[in-house]
Order: C-alpha cells, then sequence, then structure tokens
C-alpha cells in the first residue's frame, strides 16, 4: 500500500466514510489526482465504474456514461483530494531525483519550464534537454536546437513517443540520448500518414418533420457514434489527442 503520513491517513479514513468507499479506492483516486498534478486523473477503479478520466473544471468520463450521480461523486472526489494535495503533506516527502518524487528528472537540470505525463511515462522540458520517466527508467535527451512546443504518444500500445518543434512533428528517438537507455524502437516510425486510410466521414442522419422519432435518444446515438469516429481517426495517427480530446468534450457537451 502507498506510504501516507500521518495527515494523509487520517484524510484517506474520513474521505472513505463520507463517500462509502473502501480506502483502498480513495488511495487509488489521490494517486490518480497527484499524477495528475491536481487538475486531471486518469483512474481504473471498480468502485466507481471501473475506468475514467477527470479534468479540474471541465470533463469527467465514467464507464457507465449516462451515470450522472457517479460522474458527480467522481467530480467532488477528485475536487477534494485536488484541494487536501495543494494544502496538506499527504505522501512523505521524497527526495528530488529518486524514484516516485515529484521531481523525478536529475537535479542537474533545474526546473522544467514544461512537464507532463502519458499513460505510464513523464516528461519534463528544459532549455536544450528533455528528460523522460517509464517505470522508474529516466533518459535525457539533447534536443538541440529543436523548440519543444508540445509532447504526444503514439497510439496503439506502443511507447514511442513525439514532439512538435519548428521542423513539424519529429521522433523523441531521433534525439541524441546523455544519459539512460531510451524508450526503444517505435511500431510505426512514419508519423506523417496513418498505416491505413481512415473510414470517410459520414454526416448523422437529419431528422424529418414527417417522421416523429425520439429526437433525444437519437442524437445522444449520432453523437456517440462520431466519437467512436473520432478515436479511430486518433488511433490511426490521423488527427492528435489533444484535437479528439478537444472535440470529444465538445460533442459530449451536446448530450
Amino acid at each position: 500500500m502507498q506510504n501516507l503520513t500521518p495527515a494523509g491517513q487520517n484524510l484517506v479514513a474520513n474521505v472513505a466514510q463520507r463517500y462509502n468507499l473502501s480506502q483502498d479506492a480513495v488511495i487509488h483516486m489521490l494517486i490518480a489526482v497527484n499524477n495528475g498534478n491536481g487538475t486531471m486523473a486518469q483512474f481504473n477503479c471498480p468502485e466507481l465504474g471501473g475506468s475514467g478520466q477527470w479534468m479540474r473544471g471541465g470533463m469527467t468520463m465514467v464507464g457507465d456514461m449516462f451515470n450522472y450521480g457517479l460522474k458527480a461523486t467522481v467530480d467532488n472526489l477528485c475536487n477534494e483530494l485536488a484541494n487536501a494535495l495543494a494544502s496538506i503533506q499527504i505522501f512523505p516527502i521524497i527526495p528530488a531525483g529518486a524514484p516516485g518524487s515529484s521531481q523525478w528528472w536529475p537535479g542537474n537540470l533545474g526546473s522544467p519550464f514544461s512537464s507532463g505525463s502519458q499513460n505510464n511515462i513523464r516528461y519534463a522540458i528544459f532549455p536544450h534537454r528533455l528528460a523522460v520517466e517509464r517505470f522508474g527508467q529516466v533518459t535525457v535527451y539533447d534536443t538541440q536546437d529543436h523548440r519543444i512546443g508540445g509532447i504526444s504518444q503514439q497510439q496503439g500500445g506502443d511507447t514511442s513517443l513525439t514532439f512538435s518543434s519548428q521542423y513539424g512533428t519529429v521522433s523523441v528517438n531521433s534525439l541524441p540520448i546523455i544519459s539512460g537507455s531510451g524508450l526503444g524502437q517505435p511500431v510505426v516510425t512514419n508519423f506523417a500518414a496513418p498505416t491505413q486510410s481512415p473510414e470517410p466521414y459520414t454526416p448523422p442522419p437529419q431528422m424529418s418533420s414527417n417522421n416523429p422519432v425520439d429526437s433525444g435518444s437519437g442524437q445522444n446515438h449520432d453523437i456517440l457514434g462520431l466519437i467512436e469516429k473520432l478515436a479511430h481517426l486518433r488511433d490511426l495517427g490521423a488527427i492528435s489527442e489533444d484535437e479528439f480530446n478537444s472535440k470529444k468534450v465538445d460533442l459530449l457537451s451536446r448530450l
């Protein structure tokens, strides 16, 4: 079980009682919110509907998409845990640069001007350097003259990363390694073109005034179908993860 400070243990016990959850479930969500720097969380908690996502002040996704009570519970829980993380020392302090530390990159790199995480990979961007952590192993890359604008993970299950710079989209594996073993070679190396042609976009059917139906149910079905098509385009590499998430939030707001 995750080590907690006495204040952290009291928080978990209190939250578990008030939300009628096990302490393991609360700790799972606490770690997820902490990994998202208090602004987002990706989790897989059976007591909260399985896999889901939370963004502070924005989208909350749960396995049971139309269970609005569960969404409200997750949103309230994550907001409370985020506030606690900002005001209470919940986890024991780990020395900078040590495995498990929030400052997981080598100390000589200083403070990054951007950092984040995707799935099981964390990254931090510094002047002329990029640090990437996977399963506790840190690799530092020389970014040369690239001006990095963002990091994205290739879809499809491999561990390849790309970044955007003034030269376009570039594979992290193409950068010289300063220290560490790297992430291995990606399964897909052509990041400019999808492996197969994306399915053509099919507009949703128009409602006819002469054919009365349950328009709310039909619209929900059409929106979910569009999200599936967008996910397919994302998996093919035709659109980025950020573009997919932005459009998904827009579509879900219409439900």
